[in-house]
């Protein structure tokens, strides 16, 4: 899993995941918003347009990332979720907690 993290400004960034977010990578990925939340980047877009692969340890660190950014007083939204990752949202009923957006760019653009 490779993550890069793009400050926007406003205390918004954009995490852009490529691989898989699974039992191997979610540690990776909650170091990833832990270490932008204490740089005060308190509401993260992430990009998920390049996950191919998701599963219950990549959907509980999304959770522990929402849990994280909402403690600090900002959001977690998710965005461009390729058809795999939606399934997944769509069958534990994550996509209710998680809304997903069409793109990371614009997924604050709205408040």
């Amino acid at each position: 899993m490779e993550i890069k993290v793009e400050d926007m400004g406003a205390g918004v960034a954009v995490l852009r995941l490529d691989g898989k977010l699974n039992m191997v990578s979610a540690a990776l990925f909650r170091d990833a918003v832990n270490s932008s939340v204490s740089e005060g980047l308190t509401r993260l877009s992430i990009d998920l347009k390049g996950v191919d692969f998701i599963d219950s340890s990549g959907l509980g660190a999304l959770i522990s990332g929402l849990k994280a950014t909402r403690m600090a007083g900002g959001d977690l939204r998710i965005a461009a979720p390729t058809t795999q990752v939606q399934l997944v949202l769509q069958l534990t009923n994550m996509d209710r907690v998680l809304m997903a957006y069409e793109d990371a760019e614009t997924a604050f653009a709205h408040g």
